[in-house]
């Protein structure tokens, strides 16, 4: 019997890519939360397979050849996830280059646009007093992710899904997307794609992964998501203070 890929994430939408797709796949797997509002992406242990301190990262105890792999960055998880399987990541060259295009898009664009739109709505006013300064970064970054918004609508008035049919390009984009109406946009705007996120949430697998980060959540300390200290976990960090952060904990 295979053992379980060991899942490390927050409910994230980068956190809820990986969960998408393991569920999707239907691999045996187990979550091991890292919980990025208390710091726990700092941890020298996380670190050792996720360099760049971000989750989401795996290891699957049944990697190539029967040995242990560790991988970090969702993208490269979800290539790697799509290849075990042999699901929603075409074998056929011609159709996995649309795939990795749409998927690369997400990780290129949608992804860090809208991290940002929701930086400049949600956390820097918890580090930033002087509202001048956060409204440029907002306007930019919720205008962009509305040009991005564009490029699915369009996208989905020709083919039902990015790649034309489900994979794991849908299930990068869509964790960021479902959440756009809280970062400047009206989905009224974007009929094709507000049918699309619906189409998706409606699979069974999307709605497991989506209850297991609710529950996750639920189970945390709230508290910590809301204060200074938590913001500064997430944004503001450079190579000397992840450094020191290590040495704190060796």
């Amino acid at each position: 019997m295979p053992q379980p890929i060991e899942a490390y994430i927050w409910p994230t939408p980068n956190g809820h890519k990986i969960t998408i797709a393991l569920e999707e796949m239907g691999l045996p797997h187990v979550i091991k939360p890292v919980n990025i509002g208390k710091g726990e992406q700092f941890t020298p242990s996380f670190m050792a397979i996720s360099p760049n301190n971000r989750m989401p990262a795996i290891i699957d105890p049944d990697g190539p050849g029967g040995a242990p792999i560790s991988i970090f960055e969702s993208g490269a998880i979800l290539q790697y996830l799509g290849r075990k399987s042999g699901k929603f990541y075409p074998a056929d060259e011609r159709a996995r280059v649309v795939v990795d295009e749409w998927l690369i898009w997400q990780v290129a664009n949608l992804g860090p646009m809208a991290g940002q739109a929701s930086h400049f709505i949600n956390y820097a006013p918890k580090l930033v007093d002087d509202e001048t300064l956060i409204e440029y970064g907002r306007t930019r970054y919720v205008n962009e992710l509305n040009r991005l918004c564009g490029v699915v609508e369009r996208r989905l008035s020709e083919l039902p899904y990015l790649a034309g049919e489900y994979s794991i390009a849908d299930m990068a984009s869509w964790p960021w997307l479902r959440g756009a109406h809280r970062l400047g946009q009206s989905y009224d705007d974007f009929p094709k794609l507000k049918d699309w996120i619906d189409r998706i949430y409606a699979r069974p697998a999307v709605m497991i992964a989506v209850k297991t980060g609710e529950a996750l959540r639920a189970a945390a300390d709230q508290n910590a998501a809301e204060n200074k200290e938590s913001a500064r976990f997430l944004f503001g960090q450079t190579a000397k203070s992840v450094s020191d952060a290590l040495k704190k904990q060796s």
